[in-house]
């Protein structure tokens, strides 16, 4: 039977979406981080109307919007094993690791998409701790999850880990964020050289502004006075997660499987060099 057109509600991030699945992650098992809210949200529901069976690691605090996407995603038909945890503790990454497979029976796809940020003013307004704490989240924890997988992970397995428009364009007041994503882009890249005799992908997507939770309290409050058009980006406006979440579909589905190492960049026309 021919799949037909199914509308998607992505709230509080997007807006209603037609989406046309067509069975290409059928079978498969995926782990997305960061998969109650946002872009991972919007990655989940796509990943599970495209057939994968999913789990998703997010923060305790965060359960509300873990049920919320369970629930979208039983309701068209999907299946999510929910696992609550703090990836920005080492341990806690191989926790996931094994209640992933556990629960799944195995990993085919691995997003890290866990990530934090703040806005500063200054150099000087970053602490050691608050510098520390971004890359524990931002490239440790893709670090120690990727590691921990990849007894688990076989030939046609794929990574794909979430960068940013920002440490292409240095945003100056995100100085800790855009340095934490610069280094996934190398980690995307070393990884992808590290892991190619073993038919493994790994690619990333540097999604320009996205209108999710962790824009809207990542950005200072004269920052989202300046939302509107001509503010963001030559499109004049800011992204949906679910314009986003198909760039990870892209790279999960074995149409690209000659492109590893590489970088997607929906953003809006934000020319992007590097």
């Amino acid at each position: 039977m021919e799949p037909k057109p199914q509308t998607v509600h992505v709230p509080p991030e997007g807006e209603d979406i037609v989406y046309t699945p067509s069975g290409k992650l059928a079978g498969k098992k995926a782990l997305i981080t960061g998969g109650d809210s946002g872009i991972g949200r919007a990655v989940a529901i796509l990943f599970a109307m495209e057939g994968a069976k999913l789990a998703i690691a997010y923060l305790p605090s965060e359960e509300e919007d873990a049920q919320h996407t369970k629930a979208q995603i039983e309701k068209n038909g999907g299946e999510l094993t929910l696992i609550p945890s703090d990836l920005s503790l080492s341990i806690n990454c191989e926790d996931v690791a094994n209640r992933a497979v556990d629960a799944l029976g195995g990993i085919d796809i691995l997003v890290n998409n866990a990530t934090t940020r703040q806005e500063h003013g200054d150099i000087s307004d970053i602490s050691e701790e608050q510098w520390m704490s971004t890359f524990r989240v931002n490239i440790d924890s893709y670090f120690h999850l990727t590691k921990h997988l990849l007894p688990h992970l076989s030939n046609g397995a794929t990574i794909i880990n979430i960068a940013s428009v920002d440490c292409y364009i240095g945003v100056p007041s995100r100085l800790d964020y855009a340095t934490s994503k610069g280094a996934v882009i190398a980690f995307t890249r070393a990884l992808s050289n590290h892991l190619v005799k073993k038919g493994i992908r790994v690619n990333a997507v540097a999604s320009g502004p996205v209108w999710t939770p962790l824009m809207a309290t990542g950005v200072s409050e004269k920052s989202q006075k300046g939302f509107g058009p001509g503010n963001w980006t030559p499109m004049d406006r800011v992204g949906q997660p679910s314009e986003i979440a198909t760039s990870y579909v892209f790279l999960a589905f074995q149409e690209s499987v000659f492109m590893s190492g590489q970088t997607l960049h929906p953003n809006g026309v934000i020319i992007a060099n590097g």
